[in-house]
Formats: C-alpha cells, sequence, structure tokens
C-alpha cells in the first residue's frame, strides 16, 4: 500500500513546492516595495506580507493551522516568544502562528537562497552562531527591535531537535534578553509540524492538522542576569510537560 501511494506523495510534494513559489515570486514585488520603508515600518508590512502567502499556501496544501490559547493572550503587548523545531515547516508556519509584529531570530545560511532570502534578510535577525561577534551584534539588534515596541521570537534549541525526546538543551540567549529588556517568555508549541515534515526530507510534506498552542507568559519582573539559568530550566520543565500531555508525534519513550 505505501508502495502505491509513493507516487501521489510526489506529485502533491511538486504541487506544493511550485505553489510556494508561484505565490512568492506574485508576492515578492510588494515586499520590495515595502523594504524601502526602512527597518520597522517596512520590516512589519513584510510580515504581514508573509502571512498573506502563509494564509494563501497552507489551505492550498490542505495543512490547517489551528491556533489555541492556555490563557488569555494580547497581542498589543511584547514578548520573548520561544518555540520548539523539530521541522523544516516551523519557518513557514511562523507567519501563521503570529498575528502581530514579531522579528524571529534565523540562521545566516538561509538567506543566500535566491529570492526567498531577499524576504528571509528583510523579515527576521540572522544569526552567525559560528561568530561571536555576529551572535552579540544579533543579541543588540534583538534588544533594540523590543525598545520598539516589536516582539522576538527564538528557537532556544538552536537547530531541529533530531531526538526522539521533547525538546534538546536550550540556549541561554533568548532569556538573558527577556531578562535584560523585562520583557516576558511566552512558550509556543508546535504539535504537529514533525508529522507534516520531517526535518530531513522536504517530501516528506503531507497534508494534515498542525496544531498551534500558546501557553501562559512567564514573567521576569525583578530578575537579573545571574537568574537566566534557572528561567531556562523553568520554561523547558514547562514546554517539556505540555509537549508530553499533547502527545507530540516525535515523542518516544
Amino acid at each position: 500500500m505505501r508502495d502505491v501511494l509513493k507516487p501521489l506523495r510526489w506529485v502533491y510534494c511538486i504541487y506544493a513546492i511550485i505553489l510556494f513559489v508561484v505565490i512568492m515570486l506574485l508576492l515578492f514585488p510588494f515586499v520590495i516595495i515595502s523594504s524601502f520603508f526602512g527597518k520597522i515600518r517596512g520590516g512589519n508590512a513584510i510580515f504581514r506580507i508573509c502571512m498573506l502567502w502563509a494564509d494563501l499556501w497552507f489551505p492550498l496544501v490542505f495543512i490547517f493551522p489551528k491556533r489555541s490559547f492556555e490563557a488569555s493572550h494580547d497581542k498589543l503587548k511584547q514578548y520573548i516568544f520561544v518555540t520548539n523545531h523539530t521541522s523544516l515547516l516551523d519557518a513557514g508556519l511562523l507567519p501563521k502562528a503570529f498575528r502581530q509584529p514579531v522579528r524571529p531570530l534565523g540562521k545566516v545560511e538561509m538567506s543566500k537562497i535566491p529570492v526567498f532570502g531577499f524576504i528571509y534578510r528583510k523579515s527576521i535577525v540572522m544569526v552567525d552562531r559560528s561568530n561571536a561577534t555576529n551572535r552579540a551584534q544579533s543579541i543588540r539588534i534583538l534588544k533594540s527591535i523590543i525598545r520598539k515596541g516589536i516582539s522576538v521570537l527564538f528557537f532556544p534549541e538552536g537547530t531541529y531537535n533530531e531526538t526522539h525526546q521533547p525538546l534538546k538543551e536550550f540556549y541561554n540567549g533568548a532569556f538573558r534578553v527577556a531578562i535584560e529588556t523585562q520583557t516576558p517568555v511566552k512558550p509556543v508549541l508546535f504539535l504537529d509540524s514533525y508529522a507534516r515534515m520531517h526535518y530531513q526530507n522536504v517530501f516528506s510534506l503531507n497534508p494534515g492538522k498542525c496544531r498551534i498552542v500558546f501557553l501562559d507568559e512567564i514573567p521576569v519582573e525583578g530578575l537579573t542576569v545571574k537568574d537566566t539559568e534557572n528561567l531556562k530550566e523553568k520554561v523547558y520543565e514547562i514546554m517539556e510537560r505540555k509537549l508530553r500531555e499533547y502527545k507530540a508525534g516525535w515523542i518516544k519513550q
């Protein structure tokens, strides 16, 4: 049966890739125009264009992201969003999940892809994790963005979780920035992106649900840099427990 369905999977994936590119190219002129309005206004406009792309592409490929909130969520408030990372689809889910101005921290390597790379550079803060000077500069930019009233987003695992545990070990960056800017941390769970597309293979894409769960915010008032490790461990424990509670598909006992 699996061999019979394999050609259909390839047809579906090729259809999804072509649609991805076509919609991106149709919206690209508006991205170029928006880029002339600066890093803040232009960046916000480009993120809204990415939202439009997501609103078109996902239903056309029969993937249905659904957001839910364990506590009330104020879109006008700033957060340090942190989310788990298990899939190539995670980046595409961001404009579907976050319907407010936000700047993700992303790997510099993605900026080299033609057309997509231009959109990527204009809508995120890039970081070269192999370069300490570049990492420090990225953090300074993120702090500046927060001061301008825009939320930021981290994948605190740094790269794909290739284990069958809920999470990999977290880096400190998100939690240090949260404390230094006194911005609350808001964990967000991507529960089904691993099932929709594996991190190793574009041609593993398949239709279905894609649950996104916003957890309650974690305040940082009164914390100092010395509390970074404790805050990181607290967020890790909450996300790990909730991923198990929601039965995320990649977890094996």
